[in-house]
């Protein structure tokens, strides 16, 4: 399956709404993140995908939060963010934020169309991921530090070794929460992808048969 089966795929809504409980529409507040996938450029993957589909070097681009901000600091992120009054619409709102957090060039973005959004009842958002591919690749750093502490790309074989994958555990309240979590390492620091940007990613692979098999009982409490 290529990537631009996944817009209209009705297997990926269905994941999409078994992930998340249900929200209102009328009183979500709309975002949007780019999926940004492309070729990585010298830095080959250290892990041979088992998937014949998935080259080698391929990568998505992902984010780290800034640690001082009051939600969801320090976790790992697709470029994104709510949309805005000026927005022409979901697409126009994904690439201007992709922009505004990480320096890239809209005009080297081919957008290959928006999934279905997916409720976050938490936060009380209605997310839109928009597909890209990254046709004409330019530089990304952390534009505003005190929103991303950095930017990076990161390769999909990376993500996809089974060594990499981990059970995220998350109690509170009494509560657990249990979900997909990868381990990636960009600039020398270890980081763990986990919570709404793992699920998307672990959905968007299960639905491309790209996931490898690997070990759901190594977990990591996230506390």
């Amino acid at each position: 399956m290529e990537l631009t089966a996944l817009v209209g795929d009705e297997d990926l809504r269905d994941l999409w709404r078994a992930a998340r409980p249900p929200i209102d529409p009328e009183a979500a507040r709309a975002a949007a993140v780019l999926i940004l996938f492309g070729v990585l450029d010298g830095l080959p993957s250290d892990h041979e995908a088992q998937a014949a589909a998935v080259s080698r070097d391929l990568d998505v681009l992902l984010l780290a939060r800034a640690d001082t901000l009051r939600s969801h600091a320090g976790q790992i992120a697709f470029p994104g963010g709510r949309v805005e009054p000026g927005d022409a619409d979901v697409v126009a709102a994904a690439l201007r934020e992709a922009r505004e957090e990480t320096g890239l060039d809209p005009a080297g973005v081919q957008v290959l169309g928006e999934l279905d959004p997916i409720p976050l009842a938490y936060s009380r958002h209605l997310v839109t991921p928009v597909l890209g591919w990254w046709a004409q690749p330019s530089p990304v750093h952390a534009v505003d530090v005190a929103e991303s502490s950095a930017v990076f790309r990161t390769p999909v074989a990376d993500l996809l070794d089974p060594g990499n994958r981990r059970t995220t555990v998350l109690r509170r309240d009494g509560e657990e929460w249990r979900g997909p979590g990868f381990l990636v390492t960009s600039g020398g620091a270890d980081r763990l992808v986990w919570g709404f940007t793992a699920m998307v990613l672990d959905v968007m692979f299960d639905a491309l048969a790209w996931t490898e098999p690997w070990d759901r009982g190594r977990e990591i409490d996230l506390a």
